[in-house]
């Protein structure tokens, strides 16, 4: 399952919010029931795990933690116990806990970023920015990368 693109939604007054119609689609495709909403560990911003990528960072997660290390146990504890599970309402609508607004600075209108396998959710206002200035982007993809196209030319 990959998640491609992105949409704009708007949230009513209660936090609810349209599911963008081409994510749905490949859900109902891959058959998950339901979405886990979590805000993301390193931005201002929340990500939806479809239950079955939910349930492979769990594993994965998990086996790199040792049970009996209190350390570990806080870590993990603080991973899981913050998230919330999502089910789509007839209408394709699911509802945004306030403190899931409030923790990524969304006030009303939101675009959905598809991540590959998961789904971010942003404040509008904060996506319409560059995530990283474009001059930056270009040399840190190419380091990342690696420049292999002159290579066989001298």
């Amino acid at each position: 399952m990959r998640f491609l693109g992105n949409s704009e939604a708007k949230t009513d007054a209660k936090g609810r919010v349209f599911f963008p119609a081409v994510f749905r689609k490949q859900l109902q495709t891959a058959a998950e029931e339901c979405l886990i909403l979590r805000k993301d560990t390193y931005q201002d911003c929340l990500v939806l795990y479809p239950e079955s990528v939910w349930n492979e960072q769990m594993n994965e997660l998990r086996s790199k933690l040792n049970r009996w290390n209190s350390k570990h146990q806080m870590i993990f504890r603080q991973f899981v116990s913050d998230v919330e599970i999502i089910t789509l309402d007839g209408n394709g609508r699911f509802l945004i806990p306030k403190r899931y607004l409030k923790l990524a600075d969304i006030r009303q209108e939101v675009r959905f970023i598809g991540m590959d396998d998961t789904i971010e959710i942003w404040a509008k206002e904060i996506a319409d920015k560059p995530f990283i200035a474009p001059e930056d982007f270009g040399k840190e993809l190419e380091e990342i990368m690696g420049n292999n196209n002159n290579e066989g030319l001298e």
